[in-house]
């Protein structure tokens, strides 16, 4: 006897991965504009409907992959541990992320395509870099109420940490100068920049 009704959660799950991963792949290889729903549907063994059902759309669907990508770093920085060791291994976690080639690409992509694609942009900045400051700013309000960290705009701070993890050799990254790194690489790179933005560069005698 046929079962019919809603699918096991699991299914659904895996359903929604099937799609994701199909999506990644085409966008790496079509871009944003030129790739059709269709070609993605067909991919992932779904029907259309199914895909604007969960996504709403193609730029719903872009966002989804970077919220799946920003969900595996936002769940490593915790608010009772103290600085020196959250913001390394967050930031380890971050920068690894950030610095493979397929979302170095995607990054290259949205770049070139949001001026065309108002919405990629809105998701793209909403599901990545919004949701990453958003939690940054929460840890450093909350480290500043225990008093670790001096007071400040939290906000600010985090978008200065941020910008002091990816500094100049991202840039370089992002422009195929710079070979991706290694594990070992990104946690001495942000090692120092977390030494850095902590302590700052002054020598303490001015």
């Amino acid at each position: 006897m046929v079962k019919c009704g809603r699918p096991p959660k699991g299914a659904e799950q895996q359903s929604r991965d099937r799609v994701l991963d199909a999506a990644l792949q085409l966008f790496l290889e079509h871009g944003y504009g030129n790739l059709a729903m269709e070609t993605i549907a067909r991919d992932a063994r779904v029907s259309l409907r199914t895909i604007y059902n969960e996504f709403g759309g193609k730029a719903g669907l872009f966002g989804a992959l970077i919220k799946r990508c920003s969900d595996r770093i936002i769940d490593t920085l915790a608010g009772d541990i103290v600085p020196e060791v959250a913001l390394v291994e967050f930031g380890t976690q971050f920068l690894f992320r950030v610095s493979r080639p397929e979302v170095v690409r995607m990054r290259a992509i949205l770049i070139g395509e949001s001026p065309r694609f108002p919405d990629l942009a809105i998701q793209f900045y909403e599901h990545g870099p919004r949701r990453t400051l958003d939690l940054l700013s929460r840890y450093f309000s909350t480290q500043q109420q225990l008093g670790r960290i001096r007071p400040g705009d939290p906000e600010f701070l985090a978008g200065q940490f941020v910008s002091a993890l990816r500094n100049e050799r991202f840039q370089r990254l992002q422009l195929g100068l710079e070979p991706t790194p290694d594990e070992a690489q990104v946690e001495a790179w942000v090692r120092q920049s977390c030494e850095l933005f902590l302590r700052g560069c002054a020598t303490g005698s001015g």
